[in-house]
Protein backbone atom coordinates (compact mmCIF):
# COMPACT_ATOMS: atom_id res chain seq x y z
CA UNK A 1 0.00 0.00 0.00
CA UNK A 2 2.37 2.32 0.53
CA UNK A 3 4.79 2.46 -2.34
CA UNK A 4 3.36 4.97 -4.92
CA UNK A 5 3.09 5.05 -8.42
CA UNK A 6 4.81 7.80 -9.40
CA UNK A 7 3.47 10.35 -12.04
CA UNK A 8 6.79 12.41 -12.45
CA UNK A 9 7.45 12.36 -16.56
CA UNK A 10 11.14 14.48 -17.63
CA UNK A 11 11.49 15.56 -20.57
CA UNK A 12 14.41 16.04 -23.19
CA UNK A 13 18.08 16.09 -21.44
CA UNK A 14 16.37 16.04 -17.95
CA UNK A 15 16.17 12.28 -18.26
CA UNK A 16 19.59 12.21 -17.88
CA UNK A 17 20.39 11.96 -13.75
CA UNK A 18 23.30 13.44 -13.81
CA UNK A 19 22.18 16.53 -16.63
CA UNK A 20 19.27 16.88 -13.57
CA UNK A 21 21.64 16.80 -11.23
CA UNK A 22 23.98 19.22 -12.15
CA UNK A 23 21.08 22.05 -14.15
CA UNK A 24 19.53 22.27 -10.78
CA UNK A 25 22.28 22.74 -8.60
CA UNK A 26 23.94 24.98 -10.61
CA UNK A 27 21.74 26.57 -13.68
CA UNK A 28 18.24 26.61 -12.09
CA UNK A 29 17.20 31.04 -12.34
CA UNK A 30 17.20 32.09 -8.89
CA UNK A 31 14.01 32.15 -7.27
CA UNK A 32 12.62 35.17 -5.30
CA UNK A 33 12.43 34.27 -1.89
CA UNK A 34 12.27 36.87 1.00
CA UNK A 35 14.01 35.31 3.67
CA UNK A 36 14.32 36.50 7.57
CA UNK A 37 17.42 35.38 9.37
CA UNK A 38 16.99 34.23 13.26
CA UNK A 39 20.27 32.53 15.32
CA UNK A 40 18.92 30.52 17.79
CA UNK A 41 21.75 30.06 20.24
CA UNK A 42 21.94 25.77 20.83
CA UNK A 43 22.15 24.85 24.60
CA UNK A 44 25.46 23.89 24.21
CA UNK A 45 27.23 27.52 23.45
CA UNK A 46 26.89 26.94 19.51
CA UNK A 47 24.16 28.21 17.28
CA UNK A 48 22.27 27.85 13.98
CA UNK A 49 21.34 30.13 11.77
CA UNK A 50 17.77 29.46 10.62
CA UNK A 51 16.17 31.69 7.75
CA UNK A 52 12.50 32.26 7.87
CA UNK A 53 9.74 32.95 4.78
CA UNK A 54 6.02 33.41 5.39
CA UNK A 55 2.96 32.85 3.97
CA UNK A 56 1.29 36.83 3.33
CA UNK A 57 -2.64 36.56 3.97
CA UNK A 58 -4.38 40.21 5.11
CA UNK A 59 -7.07 37.48 6.64
CA UNK A 60 -4.72 35.76 9.43
CA UNK A 61 -1.17 34.78 9.73
CA UNK A 62 -0.59 31.25 8.77
CA UNK A 63 -0.88 28.31 11.86
CA UNK A 64 1.47 25.83 9.87
CA UNK A 65 4.97 25.79 9.25
CA UNK A 66 7.73 23.68 7.27
CA UNK A 67 11.07 22.68 8.55
CA UNK A 68 13.55 22.88 5.45
CA UNK A 69 16.50 20.78 5.65
CA UNK A 70 19.29 20.96 3.21
CA UNK A 71 21.97 18.46 1.87
CA UNK A 72 25.97 18.22 2.39
CA UNK A 73 27.57 21.19 2.60
CA UNK A 74 24.41 22.84 1.16
CA UNK A 75 22.82 26.03 3.10
CA UNK A 76 19.32 27.95 3.04
CA UNK A 77 20.13 29.98 -0.02
CA UNK A 78 20.04 26.83 -2.44
CA UNK A 79 17.93 27.11 -5.46
CA UNK A 80 15.93 23.64 -4.21
CA UNK A 81 15.46 25.28 -0.81
CA UNK A 82 14.31 28.51 -2.11
CA UNK A 83 12.05 26.75 -4.89
CA UNK A 84 10.32 24.58 -2.22
CA UNK A 85 10.22 27.68 0.23
CA UNK A 86 8.20 30.11 -2.46
CA UNK A 87 5.88 27.31 -3.19
CA UNK A 88 4.92 26.68 0.52
CA UNK A 89 4.54 30.18 1.34
CA UNK A 90 1.94 30.51 -1.82
CA UNK A 91 0.22 27.42 -0.57
CA UNK A 92 -0.32 28.67 3.03
CA UNK A 93 2.51 27.35 4.68
CA UNK A 94 5.87 29.63 6.98
CA UNK A 95 8.76 28.14 5.87
CA UNK A 96 12.04 27.84 8.94
CA UNK A 97 14.64 26.99 6.29
CA UNK A 98 17.60 25.66 8.92
CA UNK A 99 21.43 26.57 7.87
CA UNK A 100 23.30 23.40 9.65
CA UNK A 101 25.99 24.48 11.93
CA UNK A 102 28.70 26.47 9.94
CA UNK A 103 26.45 26.41 6.56
CA UNK A 104 25.16 29.79 7.05
CA UNK A 105 28.35 31.42 5.99
CA UNK A 106 29.79 31.74 9.56
CA UNK A 107 31.94 29.16 11.29
CA UNK A 108 30.32 27.54 14.37
CA UNK A 109 32.41 27.58 17.62
CA UNK A 110 32.42 24.36 18.80
CA UNK A 111 34.67 21.57 17.53
CA UNK A 112 31.84 19.38 16.44
CA UNK A 113 29.17 20.51 13.69
CA UNK A 114 26.62 18.44 11.78
CA UNK A 115 26.51 15.00 10.13
CA UNK A 116 23.93 12.88 8.53
CA UNK A 117 22.45 11.29 11.56
CA UNK A 118 23.05 14.13 14.29
CA UNK A 119 19.03 14.94 14.84
CA UNK A 120 19.82 17.62 18.26
CA UNK A 121 19.90 20.45 16.54
CA UNK A 122 16.43 19.42 14.55
CA UNK A 123 15.03 18.39 17.96
CA UNK A 124 16.21 21.46 19.87
CA UNK A 125 14.85 24.33 16.95
CA UNK A 126 10.91 22.30 17.01
CA UNK A 127 11.01 22.41 20.53
CA UNK A 128 12.18 25.85 20.22
CA UNK A 129 8.78 26.36 17.97
CA UNK A 130 6.81 24.61 19.62
CA UNK A 131 7.68 27.42 22.85
CA UNK A 132 7.59 30.30 21.16
CA UNK A 133 5.12 30.55 18.47
CA UNK A 134 1.24 29.16 17.90
CA UNK A 135 1.71 26.84 15.10
CA UNK A 136 -0.86 23.77 15.08
CA UNK A 137 0.72 21.97 12.61
CA UNK A 138 4.90 20.88 11.98
CA UNK A 139 6.07 19.17 9.54
CA UNK A 140 9.35 18.72 7.85
CA UNK A 141 11.64 18.52 4.81
CA UNK A 142 14.92 17.25 4.14
CA UNK A 143 17.12 16.85 1.17
CA UNK A 144 19.90 14.33 0.48
CA UNK A 145 21.61 14.58 4.09
CA UNK A 146 19.14 16.80 5.57
CA UNK A 147 16.20 13.78 4.61
CA UNK A 148 18.33 10.91 6.41
CA UNK A 149 18.24 13.54 9.82
CA UNK A 150 14.71 13.64 9.15
CA UNK A 151 14.07 10.40 9.03
CA UNK A 152 16.31 9.75 12.05
CA UNK A 153 14.53 12.32 13.82
CA UNK A 154 11.10 10.63 13.37
CA UNK A 155 12.42 7.41 14.05
CA UNK A 156 14.16 7.96 17.14
CA UNK A 157 12.23 10.32 18.75
CA UNK A 158 10.72 8.09 21.67
CA UNK A 159 7.95 11.45 22.44
CA UNK A 160 7.49 13.29 19.26
CA UNK A 161 5.36 16.18 19.75
CA UNK A 162 1.61 16.19 18.44
CA UNK A 163 2.38 19.67 16.51
CA UNK A 164 4.53 17.46 14.19
CA UNK A 165 1.92 16.03 11.58
CA UNK A 166 3.94 14.99 8.57
CA UNK A 167 7.74 14.84 6.68
CA UNK A 168 9.16 14.52 3.37
CA UNK A 169 12.70 13.05 2.27
CA UNK A 170 13.98 14.25 -1.13
CA UNK A 171 16.53 12.29 -2.89
CA UNK A 172 17.71 10.12 0.87
CA UNK A 173 20.72 7.94 0.93
CA UNK A 174 18.76 5.64 4.06
CA UNK A 175 22.05 3.41 3.96
CA UNK A 176 25.40 5.64 4.51
CA UNK A 177 27.71 3.09 3.80
CA UNK A 178 26.34 2.36 0.54
CA UNK A 179 25.58 6.18 -0.29
CA UNK A 180 29.69 6.86 -0.03
CA UNK A 181 30.69 3.74 -2.02
CA UNK A 182 28.13 5.01 -4.84
CA UNK A 183 29.71 8.46 -4.53
CA UNK A 184 33.16 6.84 -4.91
CA UNK A 185 32.59 6.10 -8.09
CA UNK A 186 34.21 7.06 -11.09
CA UNK A 187 30.74 8.65 -12.52
CA UNK A 188 30.46 10.57 -9.19
CA UNK A 189 34.09 12.16 -9.36
CA UNK A 190 33.18 15.57 -10.24
CA UNK A 191 30.50 15.27 -7.15
CA UNK A 192 32.77 13.82 -4.48
CA UNK A 193 35.71 16.24 -5.55
CA UNK A 194 33.59 18.97 -4.97
CA UNK A 195 32.65 17.79 -1.50
CA UNK A 196 35.54 17.29 0.00
CA UNK A 197 37.27 20.22 -1.59
CA UNK A 198 34.48 22.44 -0.03
CA UNK A 199 35.03 20.40 3.69
CA UNK A 200 38.78 20.23 3.67
CA UNK A 201 38.72 24.07 3.48
CA UNK A 202 36.01 23.76 6.25
CA UNK A 203 38.84 21.53 8.24
CA UNK A 204 41.59 24.49 7.70
CA UNK A 205 39.61 27.03 9.03
CA UNK A 206 38.68 25.23 12.43
CA UNK A 207 42.32 23.86 12.90
CA UNK A 208 43.21 27.36 14.55
CA UNK A 209 39.99 27.45 16.99
CA UNK A 210 41.16 23.59 17.68
CA UNK A 211 44.76 22.96 17.26
CA UNK A 212 44.57 20.08 20.30
CA UNK A 213 42.09 18.10 18.10
CA UNK A 214 43.51 19.46 14.09
CA UNK A 215 46.07 19.89 12.62
CA UNK A 216 48.18 20.20 8.94
CA UNK A 217 49.46 16.83 9.00
CA UNK A 218 45.88 15.22 9.28
CA UNK A 219 44.30 17.92 6.74
CA UNK A 220 46.88 16.61 4.10
CA UNK A 221 45.49 12.77 4.80
CA UNK A 222 41.83 13.58 3.98
CA UNK A 223 41.73 13.58 -0.06
CA UNK A 224 38.15 11.69 0.44
CA UNK A 225 35.42 11.50 1.89
CA UNK A 226 36.01 8.36 4.16
CA UNK A 227 39.01 10.09 4.82
CA UNK A 228 37.01 12.95 6.04
CA UNK A 229 34.88 11.38 8.32
CA UNK A 230 37.75 8.72 9.37
CA UNK A 231 39.61 11.70 10.56
CA UNK A 232 37.01 14.47 11.84
CA UNK A 233 33.35 13.49 11.63
CA UNK A 234 33.76 10.32 13.37
CA UNK A 235 36.36 11.63 16.03
CA UNK A 236 34.33 14.95 16.55
CA UNK A 237 31.10 12.83 17.24
CA UNK A 238 31.55 9.93 19.22
CA UNK A 239 32.20 7.37 16.76
CA UNK A 240 34.50 4.90 16.48
CA UNK A 241 35.56 5.56 12.74
CA UNK A 242 33.58 6.09 9.88
CA UNK A 243 32.17 2.88 9.14
CA UNK A 244 31.11 3.11 12.78
CA UNK A 245 29.40 6.50 12.25
CA UNK A 246 27.62 4.99 8.58
CA UNK A 247 25.96 2.12 10.75
CA UNK A 248 24.71 4.26 13.64
CA UNK A 249 23.35 7.41 11.50
CA UNK A 250 21.61 5.61 8.49
CA UNK A 251 17.89 6.31 8.74
CA UNK A 252 16.77 3.00 6.94
CA UNK A 253 17.10 0.85 10.61
CA UNK A 254 14.55 3.21 12.37
CA UNK A 255 11.80 3.50 9.45
CA UNK A 256 9.61 0.73 11.10
CA UNK A 257 9.49 3.44 13.94
CA UNK A 258 7.94 6.29 12.48
CA UNK A 259 4.68 6.93 13.98
CA UNK A 260 3.59 9.97 11.20
CA UNK A 261 2.95 10.05 7.37
CA UNK A 262 6.20 10.39 5.38
CA UNK A 263 7.00 10.53 1.98
CA UNK A 264 10.20 9.29 0.94
CA UNK A 265 10.46 10.39 -2.98
CA UNK A 266 14.08 8.79 -4.61
CA UNK A 267 14.28 9.11 -8.40
CA UNK A 268 15.53 5.46 -10.23
CA UNK A 269 18.75 8.02 -11.52
CA UNK A 270 20.10 9.38 -8.98
CA UNK A 271 23.69 8.17 -9.02
CA UNK A 272 24.11 9.07 -5.46
CA UNK A 273 22.23 5.98 -3.94
CA UNK A 274 22.76 2.81 -3.71
CA UNK A 275 20.18 0.23 -3.50
CA UNK A 276 19.35 0.18 0.20
CA UNK A 277 17.93 3.35 -0.64
CA UNK A 278 14.62 1.83 -2.50
CA UNK A 279 13.71 -0.39 0.23
CA UNK A 280 10.40 -1.68 -1.69
CA UNK A 281 9.90 -4.98 0.89
CA UNK A 282 10.31 -3.14 4.09
CA UNK A 283 8.19 -0.02 3.00
CA UNK A 284 5.63 -2.57 1.67
CA UNK A 285 5.39 -3.80 5.32
CA UNK A 286 5.17 -0.06 7.14
CA UNK A 287 2.03 1.91 8.00
CA UNK A 288 3.67 5.36 7.84
CA UNK A 289 6.14 5.37 5.16
CA UNK A 290 5.58 6.04 1.76
CA UNK A 291 8.04 5.08 -1.33
CA UNK A 292 7.68 7.23 -4.70
CA UNK A 293 10.77 5.73 -7.52
CA UNK A 294 10.03 7.84 -10.56
CA UNK A 295 12.41 6.71 -13.71
CA UNK A 296 14.30 10.14 -13.38
CA UNK A 297 14.97 13.06 -10.88
CA UNK A 298 18.68 12.55 -10.55
CA UNK A 299 19.83 13.93 -7.36
CA UNK A 300 16.91 17.19 -6.27
CA UNK A 301 16.58 17.58 -10.00
CA UNK A 302 12.80 16.89 -10.62
CA UNK A 303 12.22 19.31 -12.86
CA UNK A 304 9.08 20.63 -14.62
CA UNK A 305 9.51 23.90 -15.00
CA UNK A 306 12.00 26.70 -13.86
CA UNK A 307 9.20 28.00 -10.96
CA UNK A 308 7.88 25.03 -9.77
CA UNK A 309 9.68 21.54 -9.45
CA UNK A 310 7.87 18.43 -9.65
CA UNK A 311 9.06 17.47 -6.21
CA UNK A 312 7.78 21.06 -4.76
CA UNK A 313 4.90 20.46 -5.77
CA UNK A 314 4.84 16.68 -4.75
CA UNK A 315 5.62 18.13 -1.09
CA UNK A 316 2.47 20.15 -1.29
CA UNK A 317 0.40 17.42 -1.80
CA UNK A 318 2.18 14.87 0.35
CA UNK A 319 1.98 17.59 3.72
CA UNK A 320 -2.07 18.31 2.68
CA UNK A 321 -3.20 14.76 2.46
CA UNK A 322 -1.26 14.03 5.56
CA UNK A 323 -3.78 16.30 7.62
CA UNK A 324 -6.81 15.61 6.24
Amino acid sequence: MPIINSTYQAKGLFKSGHFSTIYSAKLRPTLRLKQTRKRLELTDSDFIDVDWSYHISEVKASHKVVILLHGLEGNAQRGYIKGQGQHLNKNGWDVAAINHRGCSGEDNRLYLSYNSGRTEDLAEFIEHIIARYSYDEISIVGYSLGGNVLLKYLGECTALPHQVKSGVAISTPLHLRGALEQLIKWENFVYSKTFINDLRKKYKRKMSNFPEAMNTEELKKIGSLLDFDNLYTAKAHGFKDAFDYYEKSSSIYVLENIKVPVLILNAENDSFLCPESYPFGLIKNLENVYLEVPRHGGHVGFHESNNVYYSERRVIEFLTDAVE
